[in-house]
């Protein structure tokens, strides 16, 4: 890869990368749900996570991947297998914390008498 070819992609990367998308609107979000404090861990994880990709780009992953069809097949069931294992853990994880709170329609402890003096 050329430099000039290699400047142009790491450019197209960085104006992508700052084009508001879901990524943004999630760290937003969580900011505001969350607090100052959560956010940089979130802002962290992401910059991470899309310098990952950028990365394996560079080194000629989207290459390989675009050359052999049964690697490419290979790493979306892979993708998708994760993206349910993820989903029935978080079900998972909300039954159980439903369950924990007690039943649906349970009705609170009455409250005590007023104590008179």
């Amino acid at each position: 890869m050329t430099l000039e070819t290699w400047l142009a992609f790491t450019a197209a990367t960085i104006v992508l990368l700052v084009i508001p998308g879901p990524t943004i609107l999630t760290v937003i979000s969580y900011s505001i749900t969350h607090g100052r404090r959560a956010n940089l861990p979130l802002v962290v994880a992401v910059a991470l996570g899309d310098s990952t990709a950028l990365f394996l780009s560079l080194v000629g992953l989207g290459a390989v991947l675009a050359t052999s069809a049964l690697l490419f097949t290979l790493v979306k069931w892979a993708g998708g297998l994760y993206l349910i294992h993820l989903g029935v853990k978080m079900l998972r994880a909300g039954a159980s914390a439903a369950a924990a709170a007690g039943p649906a329609g349970a009705a609170a402890a009455p409250a005590p008498p007023p104590v008179s003096r």
